[in-house]
């Protein structure tokens, strides 16, 4: 009895000093982590208050929380007005593309990289691929605008001399090209920076495995299949969960940057759609529903693929 006493005596000792004594013994870990908590209390925690705009009538003269309750009245609206299927069809299709098309390349392009011996020739490729990550969206469809333009575009004018595209051809204001420019543009700039933590994974392989696979007569092929590929397996199916919960996610700046008269029947997304009617038309409560509907199929997204890659592989987030 006093055994048991003492004993529990000394574990509730230890759960009431748990947190801070971890907070004592690592206090120059929480304060080097500080910033980024505040920084996401701030930018992050903070804005989520103004979300019961959603289910209000905002009124100027009464602020955020004085405006008469209205339910489901904004979605109401979103999911019955002429707009609803193509902004959810066009965020779709964009984020698919791009989540199909963009997902793998960094995972080959890490691969690549990581096969080349020699070290300055893996710096160089490296740089070189990383470089793109680091132009503004407004440069970059500056660039591509430049790049593309009917008359004077070095790459328009090159894929007419292919024949790749027809003559006439105006792909920045084509409808049909509006995705495949969104997502390529989007591979060149982004994959080099995302290939860096495939990069870190692979640096963590046992060079054993490398040893063990070269004596069983493996060559570079079998090499990536049988010790890359699995070794850096996890980290794949983590950043494709995390990628989930970004679906309908479309960035708004390039999308916006890109939109013109031409290409709006296929890049009106929800994002655009949000700041057009929400912010240019003075509708924030509406702007606000709209921007929570999004969140929350982002939301459901990124806990159904959760669950999946929790019962397949048995790899999940928490």
């Amino acid at each position: 009895m006093r055994q048991a006493s003492a004993g529990g005596s000394f574990a509730a000792t230890t759960r009431k000093r748990s947190v801070g004594y971890y907070l004592k013994r690592d206090w120059q870990l929480w304060v080097m982590i500080l910033p980024a908590i505040v920084y996401i209390l701030i930018f992050c925690y903070g804005p989520m208050y103004g979300l019961q705009l959603a289910f209000r009538d905002y009124d100027f003269s009464k602020g955020f929380t004085g405006g008469q309750w209205s339910g489901m009245k904004y979605f109401m609206q979103y999911f019955t007005s002429p707009m609803f299927w193509p902004t959810l069809r066009n965020t779709f299709l964009i984020a698919f593309f791009s989540l199909v098309c963009g997902f793998p390349v960094p995972i080959l392009l890490a691969l690549v990289i990581n096969s080349i011996h020699s070290k300055n020739g893996k710096r160089a490729v490296q740089t070189a691929v990383y470089m793109p990550y680091f132009i503004s969206t407004v440069v970059m469809v500056a660039i591509l605008q430049i790049m593309l333009s009917p008359t004077t575009g070095m790459l328009s004018n090159l894929l007419k001399a292919m024949h790749l595209v027809p003559q006439a051809a105006n792909l920045m204001g084509d409808a049909s090209s509006f995705i495949p420019i969104y997502v390529i543009s989007g591979i060149w700039q982004g994959a080099g920076w995302n290939s860096i933590i495939f990069i870190a994974a692979l640096a963590a392989v046992d060079s054993q495995l490398y040893d063990a696979a070269k004596v069983d007569g493996a060559n570079r092929w079998q090499q990536v299949w049988h010790v890359e590929l699995p070794a850096i397996l996890p980290t794949i199916i983590i950043l494709l969960i995390l990628n989930m919960g970004n679906i309908l996610s479309v960035g708004f700046e390039k999308t916006f940057l890109m939109q013109n008269a031409l290409n709006k029947s296929v890049s009106e997304v929800i994002a655009t759609y949000v700041f057009n009617v929400g912010i240019k038309s003075s509708q924030f409560s509406f702007g606000t529903a709209v921007g929570l509907f999004n969140t929350l199929v982002n939301f459901i997204f990124l806990v159904v693929a959760n669950q999946i890659s929790r019962r397949v592989a048995d790899i999940s987030l928490v």
